[in-house]
């Protein structure tokens, strides 16, 4: 067993003004399964790149084993899967045959192109290939983005059996839940760490904030009424130097005054006054300091314009194909106001392409009936979205946006406000994530359909949507491989059938 140790880690990017890290300390075990957690923007990916070296910090990262990132890159996506293995890392074929058979892949795909790998296939080998060599300490940076629910178990299971520890970085809440035994958080520039799966890290968290709100609270009371004091003394050592020269005033007008004794007093009076506020000013400062800048999650809005037609969609006896190969059974459903469908099933079941259908865009071969009103307004969140460009006003105005109510959904999903004078393209995949979801919620909608909203966001944005879903109760399309969220704001989940 060995340690990792990050003693008063300080870093900081020179776009920004504050601190990601300011004097971090931790410390932990290489066998321990943690869980990165913390805001988009908070630094789990920076802190993932100051452990290997890769940006100039203050402080010191101790450790033994070198580090191993996920997911690796690529240099030539047309080779045999085995070979592009091959160029990452040293192996011996039934060493990597042995961990795809654990992850429950057939080996037979180590000789197909890498290129014709599905997005869940290719993060399978590449995960396979962490867990060869024991000398090494995974970072695995955002597995479940390209896995389905059945992928994700496989996953699932083969990390729990690993006695190797690991970083993992993951916005699937359920996953995270399942394969870690400690919380690591990225808490306003500081780390914290919990014992537990995410659920214990949630419970422990909730406990900790509503103490420190309570505590707040208490302190922010405090502080006013010393400010009062304060001011009230500071007002009353005012009018004493002002009755010291009023005195002496009287004086020089031919009044009979012990001016010694008046200026002694005088004297006596301002010091216990300016002792007495020094005192007030310095209880202030304390209390002020010990004031928690806590992590409040602001709601969202969304433009829900719900319309007259009480039935939204109507699909009967739908067949979706490519080159007369059939997607998935023929399907029939109803979407009303109100509901929130879900469509789940297996990596390449035809879930988008049913949603391209229903926009008009998919190009395949299709058979059954599509019925909708003609003036239905329809928003929707794309998996893909890299043609998103331009400064936010440009962007908010290409799309119709109210600008003021775009820019505060960005704000509360975590968006800095310094980001907003980046142009889209220059965007962090979180960040531009960010942008395709509040225009989204800016939209003027009678049906929302999202594919897939939830990759590269963090676990609070997750919860910043089911609060809105359960609080507007919008008719919705959802596609999602994350079932916790499903669980909470499906109405109805159609599973499909190749």
């Amino acid at each position: 067993m060995s340690k990792i140790e990050i003693k008063n880690l300080t870093f900081g990017y020179d776009t920004q003004e504050t601190l990601l890290f300011d004097q971090a300390n931790l410390n932990f075990d290489t066998q321990w399964k943690l869980g990165l957690i913390g805001r988009n923007g908070r630094g789990k990916t920076t802190l993932l790149k100051l452990l290997q070296d890769q940006l100039a910090y203050t402080g010191q990262i101790l450790h033994q084993l070198d580090f191993l990132y996920f997911p690796q890159p690529i240099k030539d996506k047309k080779q045999l899967t085995f070979y592009v293995l091959q160029e990452i890392s040293d192996f011996e074929q039934w060493e990597i045959e042995r961990e795809l058979n654990l992850l429950q892949v057939d080996p037979e795909i180590l000789w197909r192109d890498f290129e014709t790998l599905s997005g869940g296939e290719q993060t399978k080998v590449l995960l396979a290939l962490l867990f060869i060599d024991d000398h090494f300490f995974p970072l695995i940076d955002e597995p479940t983005n390209h896995l389905d629910i059945v992928g994700r178990k496989h996953v699932a299971e083969y990390l729990k059996k690993k006695r190797q520890g690991f970083i993992v970085v993951s916005h699937d809440r359920s996953f995270v839940d399942e394969v870690v035994d400690h919380v690591l958080s990225i808490e306003k520039s500081q780390l914290e760490l919990y014992q537990g799966n995410f659920s214990i890290y949630e419970e422990q968290k909730k406990i900790k904030d509503e103490f420190e709100r309570a505590q707040n609270e208490k302190l922010k009371k405090e502080v006013s009424r010393l400010k009062k004091t304060a001011a009230e003394k500071a007002e009353w050592s005012r009018s004493k130097e002002q009755d010291k020269y009023g005195k002496a005033s009287e004086k020089g007008s031919g009044a009979i005054y012990d001016t010694g004794f008046i200026g002694a007093r005088a004297a006596r009076t301002m010091k216990r006054a300016k002792t007495i506020e020094h005192r007030m000013d310095a209880q202030l400062s304390e209390k002020e300091n010990l004031l928690k800048d806590i992590e409040y999650i602001d709601p969202l809005t969304m433009n829900y314009q719900p319309g007259h037609y009480k039935r939204l969609l109507t699909v009967e006896n739908l067949s979706l194909s490519y080159q007369d190969q059939r997607l998935f059974q023929r399907l029939s459903f109803e979407l009303n106001q109100g509901q929130r469908i879900a469509l789940t099933g297996p990596n390449g079941s035809g879930k988008s392409s049913i949603i391209r259908f229903l926009l008009d865009q998919f190009e395949g071969d299709h058979q059954g009936q599509l019925l909708k009103p003609k003036s239905l307004k329809i928003s929707y969140v794309r998996q893909n979205y890299e043609d998103n460009h331009g400064t936010l006003l440009d962007f908010s105005e290409q799309q119709g946006l109210n600008h003021q109510e775009f820019l505060n959904n960005l704000h509360k999903l975590g968006m800095e406000r310094d980001v907003f004078h980046n142009r889209i393209e220059q965007m962090s995949m979180g960040q531009r994530k960010k942008v395709e979801l509040a225009k989204s919620l800016a939209q003027p909608a009678e049906l929302y359909i999202w594919d897939e909203p939830l990759n590269y966001l963090d676990v609070f944005n997750q919860e910043q949507l089911e609060k809105l879903i359960l609080s507007v109760k919008p008719a919705m399309l959802l596609v999602e491989h994350d079932q916790a969220f499903l669980e909470k704001t499906a109405t109805q989940v159609i599973t499909l059938k190749k």
